[in-house]
């Protein structure tokens, strides 16, 4: 895959680790390849991290073509990057992408985009314990079609973030609370595939553990 890489002219500061928090800062670049079923996968692109343009109609917002993957990024001890089982996330973002109708990236080319991002970004690595580079690549459909169809345009896209931890308490325990009420997944449904819909619908549930001093929940279905 031939990349195009084009630079910011704008650097940004690196944000102290003690003031990381979760997916809340960004680093200066960012991938974009498109899709069409004429071209398949083309443009494959290193920009500055920036806003997108879509239409109103693009099919993300109306029927939820999208799915996405998380995996990180952390500093070796002698300084190096390393990133934890890439190819297996590749291969999640693969098999979300079937479940969801969505076109496919072949993993091995969805984790070159990765790798050469990361390297692009390396110095947003941190270095202390408990925080990595979260890596965010998404994919979902742009289709301009209000009718109920497949997807035959798309975009995919890798974002990163450095990050510390996920839970405010840190390393400690969490506190977890049974679901009873809502379903998280069904039989036949999309509950293996990595898709925001799945993710939309728990966030009742979310809430309601939140307001009740829980950090998780556990899905009974």
């Amino acid at each position: 895959m031939n990349i195009r890489v084009t630079k910011t002219t704008h650097p940004m500061e690196l944000t102290p680790s003690d003031k990381l928090g979760f997916g809340i800062h960004y680093t200066d670049h960012m991938f974009i390849m498109d899709y069409s079923d004429e071209k398949g996968w083309y443009d494959p692109r290193i920009i500055p991290f920036q806003n997108i343009s879509l239409s109103p109609a693009a099919c993300v917002f109306h029927y939820g073509a999208e799915v996405f993957e998380g995996l990180k990024a952390y500093r070796r001890p002698d300084g190096g990057v390393q990133l934890f089982c890439p190819l297996d996330n590749m291969e999640r973002l693969k098999n979300s992408c079937v479940r969801m109708g969505l076109p496919v990236v072949p993993p091995e080319e969805a984790l070159e985009a990765v790798k050469a991002l990361v390297k692009v970004d390396e110095r947003f690595v941190p270095s202390e314990p408990g925080t990595s580079l979260y890596i965010r690549p998404f994919l979902f459909g742009t289709d301009a079609k209000l009718g109920l169809h497949g997807v035959h345009e798309a975009m995919f896209i890798v974002v990163l973030s450095p990050v510390g931890s996920y839970f405010d308490n840190g390393m400690e325990p969490v506190k977890i609370i049974v679901e009873t009420e809502d379903v998280r997944a069904v039989r036949g449904g999309t509950g293996e595939a990595k898709c925001g819909g799945n993710y939309g619908a728990s966030n009742r549930a979310g809430e309601r553990a939140f307001a009740n001093r829980y950090s998780q929940v556990l899905w009974l279905d």
